[in-house]
């Protein structure tokens, strides 16, 4: 169950964050370095600026009366054989001001033809009642709204010029109309492309919008891509040639810095675009009929979490890390491409959403591989220690495969041997039970002292403990560690014994013998089959001490004793205990106490 459970989690996560807008402006970003590449221009629309050349001829903008406009439509017409098809002029006039001035651009209009206007709404919030009678707020009312002066409107097509970004400060749609006191208005550029498809007899379509009458901008053309530097003061100079414009749709637009009219768009972020450029970008694209269709961002959501829950289960459950890596990469390519296969098809999908899903599942999947690593080798680490001193642990997991190899070092090291005195008699004596309680308690106590003074537990053999101090890790005192837990073992088995006389009638003694010298420490045995231990004469010598060593004693050799001095105290037995194997005269002491 914990194997779908976590993979379905995380799927749901990543799915909601995504989709609460969280990687919303690097997204952004993405799409548009990604879709927003350019493409190849029909010719069919050319720019005429209100630019620097023309302020500087003609004066400041403000200035302007509307013989100047009126001048440049009547240039338009000097030669009937070759005007316009379209002519758009990306400036408001609304409201009368010289009468003359008016009838003149009005007249102009008129003769030219085919002549678009701008109208423009401002937006604000306002109480507004819905169908049953419920009072909201609308964000998005429209306060007012202003079109060309009655003389003009009444001989052209208005098209509104309003233009909104995005919450990021970029301008990556077109607001096909507006709806002032319920009447539709068509954009500028939607007019526009209308009128020219009209005169060409070809059909266009209308782009599906956003309950904001919204729809994605394709961008063609990059900032000056439209402007061949014609200023409107060479069209009304005579210096434009009519083969320039002939057939063709002309905007007529501000095109200077000074005239606040310039917007950043996704084709190029680091310049800003001018308003009648984007108005041919958005002819272009109406002409094509390259629209674009966003993609539902529930709907993405929902493919998201399906796609994650598979890759995380992958992850988590199936794949090693050389797999997950293959199948990341190709997911997060995968992702990428699919998004501009999807795109140049028509729809708009966010290119970041997969990618970086699947990235943090496959980064979190070598986590949680890296913590579970952990886990186990603290598992095993665990249960190897039950079975092998945890230095000798230790020492293996820090030399990895070196320390396992056969072979051993030679060191001095002080060696313990603990046996229990009639330990054959009693396990002939009594039930198997009991003789393995019996052992298992004894042996819980040996072990215990030998850990609590740092030394390597060696091994059980039946009823006797091995374990030797200084190997595999320098110890400051190795013999004084060593007699003391001798001591301390004896008195352990007497407490051990005292319990087993209550419990069960059974009495416990054991015999316990110190050595201190050279011996060689390593792994021993086979490449299959090893055991850290350690081996020679001074092993030998600490197990016939203990062999000799009557229960509740501790046999140790002379060479432990000048180790220790006056930190220990012993009585001498001289060469009247016979080691097997070792030559006459071997000095054996009884120990007594340590200081």
């Amino acid at each position: 169950m914990k194997k779908i459970i976590v993979p379905i989690a995380a799927a749901l996560l990543l799915s909601v964050i995504a989709y609460s807008g969280v990687l919303k402006t690097p997204d952004r970003y993405v799409q548009d370095t990604m879709y927003q590449t350019g493409q190849a221009l029909s010719g069919e629309i050319v720019v005429i600026g209100i630019d620097e050349k023309a302020l500087t001829e003609i004066g400041a903008y403000n200035t302007w009366d509307r013989n100047i406009m009126a001048q440049a439509l009547e240039a338009l017409y000097s030669d009937p054989e070759n005007k316009p098809a379209v002519v758009a002029i990306d400036t408001l006039y609304s409201g009368e001001t010289d009468e003359a001035a008016d009838a003149h651009l009005a007249e102009a209009a008129k003769a030219l033809g085919n002549v678009i206007t701008a109208g423009t709404a401002a937006f604000g919030s306002r109480l507004e009642t819905d169908a049953d009678g419920g009072r909201f707020i609308n964000n998005y009312a429209i306060v007012q709204y202003e079109e060309s002066y009655d003389a003009l409107k009444n001989v052209t097509t208005v098209g509104h010029i309003n233009a909104m970004y995005d919450t990021d400060g970029i301008m990556r749609h077109a607001v096909l109309y507006v709806e002032p006191d319920g009447k539709k208005i068509y954009s500028m550029a939607y007019e526009t492309a209308k009128k020219y498809a009209e005169g060409k007899g070809i059909e266009i379509n209308e782009p599906k919008t956003n309950v904001r009458g919204q729809f994605y901008v394709s961008f063609s053309a990059h900032p000056g891509d439209y402007y061949d530097s014609v200023s409107i003061a060479d069209l009304i100079n005579g210096r434009v040639p009519s083969d320039y414009y002939a057939g063709k749709i002309v905007f007529i637009g501000p095109y200077a810095a000074g005239l606040q009219d310039a917007y950043f768009t996704p084709i190029e972020r680091s310049s800003q675009m001018y308003g009648v450029e984007f108005q041919a970008n958005v002819v272009e694209q109406i002409l094509s009929g390259d629209y674009k269709t966003e993609a539902s961002d529930l709907l993405q959501a929902v493919a998201l979490f399906i796609l994650c829950t598979i890759t995380g289960f992958l992850f988590y459950n199936k794949l090693k890390l050389r797999g997950s890596s293959i199948l990341a990469a190709v997911l997060i390519i995968a992702g990428i491409g699919i998004s501009i296969l999807l795109y140049n098809a028509g729809y708009i999908i966010h290119p970041l959403w997969l990618p970086v899903a699947v990235l943090v599942l496959y980064i979190a999947s070598i986590a949680v591989r890296y913590v579970q690593s952990l886990i186990e080798k603290q598992r095993v680490t665990r249960t190897f220690e039950r079975y092998v001193a945890p230095d000798v642990v230790q020492e293996i997991l820090k030399g990895g495969t070196d320390a396992l190899q056969l072979g051993g070092r030679l060191c001095d090291i002080a060696v313990l041997f603990v046996d229990v005195r009639g330990f054959t008699t009693m396990s002939e004596r009594l039930d198997p039970e009991k003789v393995v309680y019996i052992l298992n308690k004894y042996l819980t106590v040996t072990a215990a002292c030998i850990e609590r003074n740092k030394g390597t537990l060696d091994k059980f053999v039946g009823d006797a403990t091995m374990a030797f101090w200084g190997a595999p890790l320098p110890s400051e005192d190795p013999v004084y560690l060593a007699v003391k837990t001798a001591k301390e073992i004896v008195e352990g088995a007497n407490s051990v014994s005292d319990e087993l006389k209550e419990e069960i009638g059974e009495e416990l003694h054991v015999g316990v013998g110190v050595h201190y010298g050279p011996a060689v420490v390593g792994n021993m045995g086979s490449e299959r089959r090893m055991d850290f231990t350690a081996i020679g004469d001074t092993v030998n010598t600490s197990a016939r001490l203990e062999a000799n060593a009557p229960g509740g004693c501790v046999y140790i050799s002379r060479a432990v004793a000048d180790a220790l001095g006056d930190r220990i105290t012993y009585t001498s037995l001289g060469d009247t205990v016979k080691l097997k194997g070792k030559k006459e005269g071997f000095e054996v002491l009884l120990l007594e106490s340590v200081k």
